[in-house]
């Protein structure tokens, strides 16, 4: 770890300090938590709900973080917990990208495009489409080495799942968006 992750972490530990650390923790990481989150989600209102839940649960598990992986691949633990759990709520009120992959691009495409906060163009929206139509493992393993440019350690570290089962999902991952845009290896 840096040296300026190491006084993050002491800081965050001692009680007098606490509250401030904390502060700058969230400056630090907050951008890249929600466009984790966003990815999986798509609607801007519900990755802040989801992200505000993030910091919410550090907060409340700070005594608990034992150090033995870095704060940011800590938080995308928590990220990609909380939201799962968002997904599997929305499934259980009828709301799923899993279901169809044709309803999947067409709720996607739906949501993207009312979107205010979204600024992308038609390819953008194909690339969420196909990435959308991707079982929920596949499609965070896409997006946090795709887009997040993690390495397999890291997102091992974060999602509890073994470096050869990630390259094995993010393979196929790439496989299915190819197929989705009748591309072939």
């Amino acid at each position: 770890m840096l040296e300026d992750e190491l006084q993050l972490i002491n800081a965050l530990r001692d009680e007098s300090t606490r509250r401030v650390a904390f502060e700058k923790m969230v400056r630090k990481y907050q951008e890249q938590v929600y466009h984790t989150v966003r990815r999986m989600v798509l609607v801007h209102e519900d990755a802040d709900d989801i992200v505000q839940n993030v910091f919410i649960k550090a907060w409340q598990g700070l005594d608990g973080f034992r150090a033995d992986s870095s704060l940011g691949t800590w938080l995308y633990r928590i990220a990609s917990h909380e939201t799962i759990d968002f997904l599997q709520k929305q499934k259980h009120l009828g709301v799923s990208l899993d279901d169809d992959e044709k309803k999947s691009a067409q709720y996607v495409a739906s949501k993207l495009e009312s979107d205010p906060y979204f600024d992308g163009d038609e390819t953008e929206i194909q690339l969420q489409q196909a990435i959308a139509s991707l079982p929920k493992k596949q499609r965070l393993v896409f997006n946090m080495k795709y887009f997040d440019e993690m390495k397999y350690e890291d997102i091992s570290a974060a999602l509890g799942t073994s470096v050869g089962a990630l390259k094995a999902s993010y393979h196929l991952a790439v496989q299915k968006i190819s197929a989705f845009f009748g591309l072939h290896d």
